[in-house]
């Protein structure tokens, strides 16, 4: 998780005591596979569980792990528009509107 990312869910976590984001996969689109990212009060059982800050718990589902594998999770400016971006290095195509990627 980028430094740009790490902050926009320290400020999204603020005052939600005990809330952690939790990413997922699930199949969607025309390409295979899309990214979920949630609000979540604890990890499920399972997940592999990241602290890539002090006030940011980050929780995987198991079987997401090897799609995400080395994922860069960052916040970007697209135009007026900030977005969360994952760049991820497994990824061999995406869809044209960038909602779905396929994996090797």
């Amino acid at each position: 998780m980028t430094e740009a990312a790490l902050r926009h869910f320290e400020k999204k976590l603020a005052g939600q005591e005990g809330k952690i984001i939790r990413l997922s996969t699930e199949t969607s689109g025309c390409t295979g596979y899309a990214y979920v990212l949630d609000f979540a009060d604890g990890p499920e059982q399972d997940d592999e569980v990241l602290q890539p800050g002090e006030q940011v718990t980050l929780a995987v589902d198991p079987q997401a792990l090897a799609i995400l594998r080395g994922t860069e999770i960052d916040m970007v400016t697209e135009g007026i528009n900030k977005v969360v971006k994952f760049n991820n290095p497994n990824v061999i195509a995406e869809c044209g509107c960038g909602e779905s990627f396929s994996v090797a």
